[in-house]
């Protein structure tokens, strides 16, 4: 009775707390106070049953007392948390990545290691770093390199590919994409180009619900939890924008909610707790939209490449990378490169960084360009020929 009555009590504030949509710290730290209650109030009981066994009617009132002040006592013991242990009750079924946790480590030295077993190989001197502590990762070199030297080969063996996710699941994926084809249809937008996302958004969540038994889990596990584009945005920063760039930005976060859709109507090869995780998918989504990279031949495709998918944005990039008929993600510098420097690729025009924003959810700090606030001017630039890029 005790935890049927914590239980319906946790049942019911956890509602109150849907309810007045905190923020998501203080909702993970309220799961895990009820989770503590609940723990105590078992551990009250089972204690209270062993006592009383060995106790006679006469003493009752004595055990009572010493009982209470020693789950008191543990209670109080157990207060101080650290930021790591109340998030720990946050945590995903055993063998997941916990992409709720954004607070959780990104095991990026992990990956490294499983992607050398499998033959990826970078120059000498190639190194993982971070500037703020492991929230972002890059690459950068130790050594000199020289222009059209190769700086890392990941074969295709590891490469997930928009165009082999299509023939691995073959016709599972075939509503999905048709739910994603009618809307675009219906907004008068082109799916054929947004088709590669949706299969690469459905093989990350395909290997995210396998947990551990996944090939992928070392990758999965060295990925960021949070992002800040326009798929992360609501109403009020779409609001706070200038007008370029809250309709790009919410624009990304309308794509989404078709992707999204398209998984729920569509027969897609994931479980319902998969597929219905509004948290994974949104991951999953983010997590294709920001780490692919576009080829075009032999077929028009997406492919994410572990280790050269660290690779971070610069307007003038040292690095490119380019994907062969076989599937292998090789990345060359463009010239020579001094020890000591950060290796980067393009992620956009340098000239109109608004783009790159709302797609990754960050502004270059090396582009002398602002957002263009100039949309209601839209039909003027064009009669004029120019872009936005160009403003």
């Amino acid at each position: 009775n005790l935890e049927s009555k914590y239980f319906y009590q946790t049942k019911s504030k956890l509602r109150r707390a849907k309810e007045s949509r905190p923020s998501r710290q203080r909702i993970t730290v309220s799961i895990a106070a009820m989770k503590l209650s609940i723990i105590t109030a078992s551990a009250f009981m089972a204690e209270s049953v062993s006592a009383f066994s060995s106790f006679s009617s006469s003493s009752f009132s004595s055990f009572s007392s010493t009982t209470t002040t020693r789950a008191s006592s543990a209670l109080i013991a157990a207060r101080p948390f650290t930021s790591s242990q109340i998030y720990q009750y946050a945590t995903a079924e055993e063998g997941l990545v916990n992409v709720a946790d954004i607070y959780s480590p990104r095991d990026v030295y992990s990956m490294e290691e499983w992607a050398s077993q499998y033959g990826m190989q970078k120059a000498d001197g190639v190194e993982l770093y971070s500037e703020d502590g492991g929230s972002d990762y890059s690459l950068m070199t130790q050594s000199g390199m020289a222009a059209g030297q190769t700086v890392v080969w990941v074969p295709a063996s590891i490469v997930l590919n928009s165009a082999s996710v299509q023939q691995e699941f073959g016709a599972s994926l075939q509503a999905a994409e048709a739910v994603l084809e009618q809307v675009d249809e219906r907004k008068g937008t082109h799916s054929h180009y947004r088709l590669p996302l949706l299969r690469l958004m459905v093989k990350i969540l395909a290997e995210w619900e396998k947990g551990q038994e996944s090939m992928y889990y070392p990758w999965l596990n060295s990925l960021p939890r949070e992002f800040f584009n326009g798929v992360s945005m609501t109403k009020r920063c779409f609001n706070c924008l200038p007008p370029y760039a809250g309709w790009l930005a919410s624009t990304e976060r309308i794509n989404y909610g078709h992707f999204n859709m398209a998984l729920k109507q569509g027969n897609v090869p994931l479980s319902y707790e998969t597929s219905s995780n509004r948290g994974v998918v949104k991951w999953a989504y983010n997590i294709a939209l920001t780490r692919y990279h576009e080829v075009w031949q032999p077929e028009r495709a997406k492919v994410i490449g572990p280790m050269a998918d660290m690779l971070n944005h610069a307007s003038q990039p040292n690095c490119e990378i380019s994907v062969d008929y076989e599937g292998n993600v090789n990345v060359v510098a463009l010239y020579d490169i001094p020890a000591g420097s950060p290796l980067t690729i393009s992620l956009g025009d340098p000239t109109n960084p608004t783009p790159i924003f709302a797609q990754y959810g960050f502004l270059p700090q090396d582009c002398a360009t602002i957002f263009c606030k100039a949309m209601h001017l839209e039909q003027r630039i064009m009669v004029l020929g120019y872009e936005f890029g160009e403003l």
